[in-house]
């Protein structure tokens, strides 16, 4: 059995190592290293992929949120919600521009921020509401954009972990994660669902007037060059990057119906073990892409469970230990206690595309072995 990791970038590599060698190839023999003629066809391609009327490749995820906000062109202190549960990127990119995130509550069934909440931490200040598709399940999107509109807010999707997921609407129309909001962005980290062999991201919108500050902002702030009408950032897509984005996204439904396929494994696998684990559900108005398989322990201590997959070689990981509202660099003094429970509570198992059999089956033993033994040592016959 070969070696299980969280996300098998190696084996996925080899799978289309031509492809990529080759696309690499012609930016080596066309020696445009920066903005080169892969970044404007990725661009391309992911709008259509998308949708998106507008998209505009950055250096990274945390650019491309930082870069978001910046075009909106907020007052100092203006207030973000930000659900709590969640990685630190869109807090520390709002601090940093001197705006204040206001954390929310999320859903306890898919971990996105809870709508009813959101309406409660709604103030005078308040102008944006950004909305983290996590782990690769769609934001209550329908709901959002209605409180949007009723306190005239803009949304500002993170999606770097959904790219792909579809989110259906209550009319039975759909569109693909990122692009419901006013503006839409993503990471191409190596362990994204469309990763990249360093960093990368982009913003994406259907506001051309957005589209244009944006555009603007990411090249120093300039239409023209040596023309700077708005104070702007240099986050660009290196070329080699685009190249690599270029062949990855054709085989990205692919791989997303693979991480399904283990997803799926995983929950059959689990279902008689429902006192010791919730699995990750979907709602009925999103697709799920998987960036993670995070499933809920319930009566079963986390580190002895990830020290026990451990030494049968198993990696697990905490995507998030503690809520960003008790991080010493955003504290507020405010009880989320759903997001509390699962940061206490909540692993991810390996998935990738491209997991064997033996190694699915091989983890699920081990899983259900470990609960097993914890059941008999709780309830001795």
């Amino acid at each position: 059995m070969k070696p299980i990791q969280m996300v098998d970038l190696k084996s996925q590599y080899e799978e289309i190592q031509e492809e990529i060698q080759k696309s690499l190839h012609n930016v080596l023999e066309e020696t445009a290293f920066i903005n080169g003629p892969q970044v404007r066809e990725f661009a391309v391609s992911l709008g259509e992929y998308l949708q998106a009327d507008h998209v505009i490749p950055c250096a990274n995820g945390t650019d491309a949120l930082q870069i978001a906000l910046m075009a909106l062109e907020l007052e100092e202190g203006t207030e973000v919600l930000i659900p709590s549960f969640n990685y630190v990127a869109l807090a520390e990119v709002t601090a940093l521009l001197k705006l204040k995130p206001v954390f929310v509550e999320v859903d306890p069934v898919y971990y996105t921020i809870d709508p009813s909440d959101i309406e409660h931490r709604i103030g005078p200040r308040t102008r944006v509401i950004a909305p983290v598709h996590l782990f690769g399940h769609c934001a209550p999107m329908e709901e959002i954009m209605a409180i949007a509109n009723q306190y005239n807010l803009f949304v500002i999707e993170d999606n770097a972990q959904a790219i792909g997921a579809n989110y259906t609407f209550s009319d039975g129309t759909t569109k693909k994660a990122g692009t419901i909001g006013h503006i839409g962005t993503t990471s191409f980290f190596p362990s994204k669902n469309l990763g990249c062999y360093g960093d990368g991201g982009a913003i994406f919108t259907n506001d051309l007037e957005l589209g244009q500050r944006i555009k603007m902002i990411a090249n120093h702030g300039q239409k023209v060059k040596y023309i700077h009408d708005v104070v702007g950032v240099n986050s660009r897509l290196d070329t080699m990057q685009a190249a690599i984005l270029n062949v990855k996204i054709k085989h990205l439904d692919r791989y997303n119906e693979e991480r399904n396929r283990v997803a799926q494994f995983y929950n059959k696998s689990f279902e008689e073990l429902s006192d010791f684990i919730t699995t990750p559900q979907t709602a009925d108005y999103s697709t799920h892409v998987f960036h993670q398989y995070t499933m809920i322990l319930k009566n079963i201590d986390r580190e002895a469970f990830r020290n026990y997959l451990a030494s049968k070689q198993i990696p697990t990981m905490v995507y998030y230990p503690y809520p960003i509202h008790q991080q010493k660099a955003y504290a507020q003094n405010i009880s989320l206690p759903i997001s509390e429970f699962l940061a206490a509570n909540v692993v991810a198992l390996p998935i990738s595309p491209n997991m064997q059999a033996e190694q699915l089956n091989y983890i699920v033993n081990s899983v259900s072995g470990y609960i097993q033994s914890e059941m008999l040592q709780t309830n001795p016959s």
